[in-house]
Formats: structure tokens, C-alpha cells, sequence
């Protein structure tokens, strides 16, 4: 079976430190990948270089049977790759509504004259992506007045707007009360089942990767350590000692 996400050598350095030391990846359809690991670890650089924001040294991204490596972060979205942020981008100044609506239009056919936003993209989809992410009752309010949490859900309907393939989260509970993050991680995985869509989290509480990962990677000075799934990987002693502490 055909990866959906690949990668073979992916190496990247900055000046004497190696974040990305010849990285050969795979993911599954429908996987839930977590990823976890200290501070420096290579974890963030290693989704930068698959979702364009940084080029690597050498090696490839293979994404969906094609080769992505190089493109830029706009074309690697279109493609099928989404991403939502440890700090939610939004546009603050606008209705939750209306951020689906901006973000929706990223993938509306360009004819002629700009039509009014409403009319340029799936009403219907917006509204039910909303429904999805339980941000339907908060469809009115302004982005910039949501608690942490339903940001957080917001930021990931914006990426699931553009009908992707993949969804990348970077800590999707950070930053969100310790009551909350087993709902919102819920909340986020039916909507993921419910669109189809696999997915890669970095995640730094353990209890959430137990609860919601289907396979686990850990990463240790720009390598993956161990890989599996999520029981064996914290199990461990290399991880125990490296990345969750002993």
C-alpha cells in the first residue's frame, strides 16, 4: 500500500545542531500519529519541512504519491496537507463565521470579478463544519473574544474547510485547562473520522496520547527514537528517560 506521507533522507542543520537527521518516514491512511519530545528535539522542524515553511538540506517529501518537496507552504496545502497552530491564526477582527468564510475561499475558482464572499464559496460546508467542530452556537462572535479552547477548535475548521487529506495540529491542548483537553480532543478526532481525514499531533501530555493515538513517534536530538504503537513507545526506557523523565 502506497504511503499517504513519506519521507526518505530528510535532514536539516542549524549551524552545529541537527533538528532533522536523515529522516525516513512513513504514514498510513487514517492513521492518528502523536508526536512527542523535548524542547529542540526536531519535531517542529520536521512538519515545517513537510508543510513548506523550512526547505531541507537533502532528501524528499513524498505526499499523496507525489512528490512535494520544495513546494510552498500555499501549494502544499492545496494539495491535500492542512495545519493548524500551537498559536491559533485567525482573523481576530472577524466572526467565527467569517473566518470559515476567508478560509474557504482559498480554494474557490477565481472568474472574472471577485464575487461577494458568500456567494464564492460552499455556504452549506461552512455551516456544517461549524456544526462539526460545535462552533455553530458561536457562528456570530467576533474570533478575538473565544476562549482558548474553542480557538484552538476553530483553528482546526479552518484547515478541515479546505477539504485535506492529512491535518497536522502542533499541540492542539496547549494552552487549554487540564478539564477540557480530553473533550476537545474528542470533539477534534469525530470530526477528523467524520471527514475522513488522517492525522499528526505534537503532544505533550501523555494521558491525551494514550487516549487518542494510534501509533506514537518520539524524537530525540533530530531522530525518531522509538515508533509504534502508543504502550510500547512510552514503555521505552530510552523514551522514559529522554523524553517523559523518570
Amino acid at each position: 500500500m502506497t504511503a499517504l506521507l513519506s519521507t526518505q533522507g530528510l535532514s536539516l542543520s542549524f549551524g552545529a545542531v541537527v533538528a532533522c537527521d536523515a529522516i525516513d518516514f512513513s504514514l498510513q491512511r487514517g492513521e492518528r500519529l502523536a508526536v512527542v519530545g523535548q524542547n529542540g528535539a526536531g519535531k517542529t522542524t520536521f512538519l515545517n519541512i513537510v508543510t513548506g515553511y523550512l526547505k531541507p538540506s537533502a532528501g524528499s517529501v513524498h505526499f499523496d504519491g507525489a512528490d512535494i518537496s520544495g513546494l510552498a507552504p500555499r501549494a502544499i496545502t492545496l494539495r491535500g496537507i492542512g495545519r493548524s497552530f500551537q498559536l491559533p491564526q485567525l482573523f481576530t477582527e472577524h466572526t467565527v463565521r467569517e473566518c470559515l468564510l476567508l478560509a474557504a475561499s482559498a480554494r474557490a475558482p477565481r472568474r472574472g470579478w471577485w464575487p461577494p464572499l458568500a456567494q464564492a464559496v460552499d455556504a452549506e460546508r461552512v455551516d456544517a463544519t461549524l456544526a462539526l467542530l460545535q462552533l455553530a452556537p458561536r457562528a456570530h462572535d467576533l474570533a478575538g473574544a473565544l476562549p482558548e479552547g474553542q480557538r484552538k477548535l476553530l483553528d482546526v475548521a479552518m484547515a478541515l474547510i479546505l477539504e485535506p487529506k492529512l491535518l497536522i495540529m502542533d499541540e492542539p491542548t496547549s494552552g487549554v485547562s487540564t478539564d477540557e483537553k480530553h473533550g476537545l480532543m474528542q470533539v477534534l478526532m469525530r470530526a477528523l473520522d467524520a471527514r475522513q481525514v488522517s492525522c499528526i499531533f505534537v503532544e505533550h501530555d501523555i494521558d491525551i496520547v494514550r487516549a487518542h493515538a494510534t501509533r506514537l513517534c518520539a524524537w530525540i536530538a533530530g531522530r525518531i527514537a522509538a515508533d509504534g504503537p502508543p504502550a510500547q513507545v512510552l514503555a521505552d526506557p530510552i523514551v522514559v528517560k529522554n523524553v517523559i523523565g523518570e
